[in-house]
């Protein structure tokens, strides 16, 4: 049996957060989000963990993840940096990452297996890896079948600002459509999204939302890049468009070139998207710990 990849989203650069939240620690013995998600990827059964992060924290990530992770799953690192696209599109005002989308097409050469991918500082939940770890090795990794983990909005979202998720329209378990949300935020109680006109509009609680936890089989790279050489073609000179991998799944959603399903599972998410945050998640996953749902030394 084929074992999945999983691709991991590290190379953000944390503005909201004050700092590297992918290497910040949440328990005594030192471990991080991403150590509780690859742990569960292993117990799952993915075989091979690559990691998009940058040039400049490459050393502070070997020397923090190569040691724990030896023998227990193949290791790979890829960078995204701002200057990787075609010369044609350089554009010497770019300070931002060009997003999640691009930062995927970096593991093209990596990856020709089915895989999952994931957001470093999102904690998943070990039910969410098992069931897209089922889901891969059952797809044809010549099909354009991909699936993603669906979570309810309310379920996550922070008490200290605004945060950003693709709100998902779903049709008997597969996704019609899927919007980026770059900012949704609890306005006395009320969870509002702000359109494109800066409005704040009430969104329902209940939405079920991506959190960058996809199923793909490598045909998803070849669809990727022809779509962000059109996206650089109209954006490359605006220094804060982003190309999300929301994108990529609603352009083949909306124009019938894949199928994406919606998968359901009883993980909890949470994540840090401020450092206000960190107190919430470092107590919620002490309780799992305590719980022996982890170990007290995960590796």
């Amino acid at each position: 049996m084929n074992k999945p990849t999983l691709v991991v989203l590290a190379a953000g650069i944390g503005s909201r957060y004050g700092g590297l939240k992918q290497l910040d620690t949440f328990t005594e013995q030192g471990d991080t989000i991403l150590d509780f998600s690859i742990y569960d990827a292993i117990q799952a059964g993915f075989g091979k963990v690559v990691f998009i992060i940058r040039k400049s924290i490459e050393n502070e990530f070997k020397a923090f993840f190569n040691p724990k992770l030896e023998g227990k799953i193949e290791v790979v690192y890829v960078f995204q940096e701002i200057e990787d696209i075609p010369e044609k599109y350089k554009d010497n005002q770019r300070k931002k990452p060009w997003g999640t989308g691009h930062a995927l097409l970096m593991a093209k050469d990596v990856v020709s297996e089915n895989f999952a991918v994931i957001n470093a500082d999102d904690f998943y939940g070990r039910e969410a890896f098992e069931v897209m770890a089922k889901k891969l090795m059952k797809t044809d990794k010549t099909s354009n079948n991909f699936s993603m983990m669906g979570y309810v909005l309310k379920n996550t979202v922070s008490d200290y600002g605004f945060v950003s998720r693709g709100e998902c329209k779903v049709d008997n378990n597969f996704l019609t459509g899927i919007t980026e949300r770059t900012h949704i935020e609890k306005v006395d109680g009320v969870l509002k999204f702000e359109n494109e006109n800066k409005e704040l509009v009430k969104i329902d609680e209940n939405t079920i939302v991506s959190m960058n936890f996809f199923g793909f089989t490598p045909t998803y790279f070849n669809i990727s890049s022809s779509l962000f050489e059109e996206f650089l073609a109209d954006n490359y000179k605006d220094p804060k468009a982003e190309f999300f991998i929301p994108l990529v799944v609603n352009h083949v959603i909306v124009n019938n070139l894949a199928t994406m399903e919606v998968l359901n599972s009883n993980a909890r998410w949470f994540g840090v998207t401020y450092k206000q945050d960190k107190d919430y998640v470092t107590s919620e996953i002490n309780k799992l710990k305590e719980a022996e749902i982890y170990p007290k030394n995960l590796w």
